[in-house]
């Protein structure tokens, strides 16, 4: 591939996103840093990756709002010619016991987590080039099964079942679609609402007992987003070992 790729990464100016972001451009490829609602995180990700030699614009969109997600791809396409990866990294986590939760987290969670997915997805698979990748984001917690998660793990439910089955829609286009599927890491996002000893329980739960990083996702991010050409139609557990 001669031309520089081209990524745009959703939910790119924090936690695991920015540093995806950052990874991405390190990676060689210019960068579409794009975010919901602080314009400070996301030119501070910006000025990061330009800072050490990379391209990058940061783009205000909500990701289930399919006007907004359709002008990022027209101003990535416009500024940098095309898209070749997009990450899909924006997400939120609201944590209940099913019979506590209120419907109305739920229905957001379901706005951003499935619609959002489903929107951005929508718009990738029409616009990636040729030998392109899509990478959603999805939990180990439907895996493992933690408790007070069913809700956020239903969310991400319907994205490893989005992306299983548009990996064979993409028959014949030489596009990759993969979710990652992290552990407990360590962000914002995780530590929110967790006691010390919540946190100690859930690094020693890995056999290399600690938390994930951000950098541990992204590396992941960054082998399916490059050279994993013969990855595909997968959903990737990202956790340590956590079962």
């Amino acid at each position: 591939m001669g031309e520089t790729r081209v990524a745009i990464v959703t939910g790119g100016s924090g936690g695991i996103g920015r540093v995806v972001a950052e990874r991405l451009a390190k990676d060689g490829m210019k960068v579409v840093v794009n975010y919901a609602g602080n314009p400070k995180r996301a030119e501070e990700a910006v000025e990061a990756i330009t800072a050490a030699g990379g391209s990058a614009f940061a783009f205000q969109a909500d990701v289930a709002d399919e006007e907004q997600v359709a002008a990022l791809f027209d101003e990535t396409e416009k500024t940098f010619g095309g898209v070749d990866v997009v990450v899909h990294t924006a997400g939120i986590m609201l944590v209940s016991p099913l019979a506590d939760l209120d419907l109305a987290d739920f229905d957001r969670m379901h706005r951003i987590n499935v619609r959002g997915t489903f929107v951005v997805d929508q718009q990738a698979v029409r616009r990636l080039r040729r030998g392109g990748a899509l990478i959603n984001f999805s939990t180990s917690v439907t895996h493992i099964a933690v408790p007070n998660y069913t809700a956020y793990a239903a969310t991400k439910g319907s994205v490893d079942g989005m992306t299983l089955i548009l990996a064979k829609e993409m028959r014949g286009r030489d596009i990759t679609v993969n979710a990652v599927a992290p552990g407990p890491t360590a962000t914002p996002l995780y530590f929110d609402g967790k006691d010390q000893e919540t946190i100690d329980r859930a690094a020693k739960a890995a056999p290399l007992e600690r938390l994930g990083v951000p950098d541990d996702i992204a590396e992941a991010v960054s082998f399916l987003a490059g050279p994993a050409r013969w990855v595909n139609g997968q959903v990737i557990y990202v956790n340590g070992g956590v079962v």
